[in-house]
């Protein structure tokens, strides 16, 4: 196991659609993805915590308009969805190895357009409330970085989750466009455009429920720590 992640550390190391610690792009790429990244200047989304990279990859095949980013601290698992991409050639498609506290370090205001957070931690416990990538510390981290109107999607199997999620969302005051708390029983199945994690194929096999929110957040975020 450990030589199998070694290889897959060393081929991240070499991978243009990856950008990670020890690589020059790392600490020039804020404000840069269109020009040095990407080459053009399609609107960028983000999938926060993306594992394995399905959604990164699958909204990239769906939307070759658009650049799709995938954002995970694991390199292991970034090197699956890197691997993949690079086989569909699927150069819309990027991996960002860091924590998502750092995003400010490598995005400008305005630069996002849209965001996906996709099956996260729920942590549960009430002390870890605010790592919880939708507790108020994350959501402004993303208003800073989303342009006006730009949506953020949540997809979740925890319950509690989606209620924190509910909350907060009228708490800062944001706009609150859609939600379900049994996605594939609703109006809105369309909106995931069939795209499945490894994680979500897993939930559905065990009969739980998917919920799903979408949402914007067009005013500033105050958090204290």
């Amino acid at each position: 196991m450990a030589r199998t992640k070694l290889k897959r550390f060393q081929q991240n190391a070499t991978s243009e659609n990856v950008i990670e610690v020890g690589k020059e792009r790392y600490t020039t790429i804020k404000g840069q993805w269109h020009a040095t990244q990407f080459k053009n200047q399609n609107p960028i989304t983000l999938e926060l915590g993306c594992g394995n990279g399905e959604y990164t990859v699958g909204l990239g095949s769906i939307f070759p308009e658009r650049n799709v980013i995938g954002v995970d601290i694991k390199g292991s698992r970034i090197w699956r969805g890197s691997t993949n991409a690079k086989e569909k050639n699927l150069t819309n498609v990027a991996f960002l190895r860091t924590s998502i506290l750092e995003l400010e370090k490598f995005f400008e205001p305005n630069e996002v357009n849209e965001i996906w957070i996709t099956f996260p931690d729920p942590r549960p416990r009430l002390g870890d409330a605010k790592r919880r990538l939708t507790s108020q510390r994350f959501l402004g981290i993303y208003q800073r970085l989303i342009q006006k109107g730009g949506k953020i999607h949540l997809k979740t199997d925890d319950n509690p989750l989606y209620q924190f999620t509910l909350e907060t969302i009228e708490k800062v005051g944001a706009t609150l466009l859609e939600h379900t708390d049994d996605l594939y029983q609703s109006d809105y199945l369309d909106k995931h455009f069939g795209l499945q994690t490894t994680y979500e194929k897993k939930f559905l096999a065990e009969d739980k429920k998917i919920c799903y929110i979408q949402f914007e957040l067009n005013k500033p975020i105050s958090y204290s720590k």
